[in-house]
């Protein structure tokens, strides 16, 4: 087998429906490049683990003791890999014919481009909000509106979407659920962030990658079915908690002044994780 230039990671903790339909997606029309396939189990109760044994021999497996999270999951498959190129992608998404390969052609053709991100959709072919600038109050105020908008589907904002995502451009961020990186610029960053156990690592991951001199690309070119909020639904207690965490870890990460009053807003409203 040639050497992997692309090693795809998929993250995995108790999805095994949706861990398969990603893999078959991805084996019904492999990419062209040459890659291989890590898949980081964080301690699944649901056979995952046998069923990508059983179906895909050739897949790369970690067996994580414990669900340390994404973050830390996502860097395991990143050490597990070899390739010079690397691609976060969810479990809860679908690949299309030629999409990593179009991302991949996009990436590569701009040496000062670090990280590509592309169209994300979900199962309708309604587009993603996937990409935007850094998160701070006013801009994940702004991000919140349009996306509440979008998923109300009001004609403007969705239209606005649309066209929003239809353009390649330079962002500060791109969705984690499809993230291509040069293997060298996620190790200059230091890789991802463990502190972030669900939710915003992606952003801080482009920020360090950012600050490396790396440009963030989102992409048309390559568009991903993303099932966005299926795997949340299977444990949603947890996944908020998760959620809030990351979200307050953010702040004292980046906006250390905004911290505190994040902390009590969440615990006016009742939802100051613990």
């Amino acid at each position: 087998m040639p050497t992997p230039t692309l090693s795809i990671v998929i993250v995995n903790y108790n999805a095994r429906e949706h861990l398969e339909n990603c893999l078959q997606s991805l084996a019904a029309s492999p990419p062209a490049i040459a890659h291989e396939i890590v898949v980081v189990d964080n301690a699944s109760t649901d056979g995952s683990v046998a069923a990508v044994r059983a179906r895909w021999p050739h897949t790369t497996i970690v067996e994580q003791r414990t669900n340390g999270g994404f973050a830390a999951g996502n860097n395991a498959g990143i050490r597990a890999g070899t390739g010079t190129l690397v691609l976060l992608l969810n479990n809860d998404t679908l690949v299309p014919p030629g999409a990593i390969d179009r991302l991949v052609e996009r990436l590569m053709t701009h040496a000062d481009v670090a990280v590509a991100g592309p169209r994300l959709v979900d199962a309708d072919g309604v587009a993603e909000l996937s990409f935007g600038p850094m998160m701070s109050p006013f801009a994940e105020l702004r991000q919140k509106v349009v996306m509440a908008l979008h998923a109300a589907r009001v004609a403007p904002v969705s239209a606005w979407v649309e066209r929003a995502t239809r353009r390649e451009r330079d962002v500060d961020w791109v969705s984690g659920a499809c993230l291509l990186v040069r293997r060298e610029a996620a190790e200059r960053a230091g890789l991802l962030d463990e502190r972030f156990f669900l939710y915003t690592e992606d952003v801080d991951f482009c920020a360090a990658i950012r600050r490396q001199g790396g440009r963030v690309l989102f992409t048309p070119a390559a568009e991903i079915v993303h099932l966005r909020g299926r795997s949340r639904a299977t444990a949603p207690a947890a996944m908020e908690a998760a959620y809030r965490r990351s979200h307050l870890a953010f702040y004292e990460k980046h906006h250390p002044r905004w911290a505190p009053v994040l902390r009590l807003y969440l615990r006016l409203r009742g939802r100051l994780p613990r």
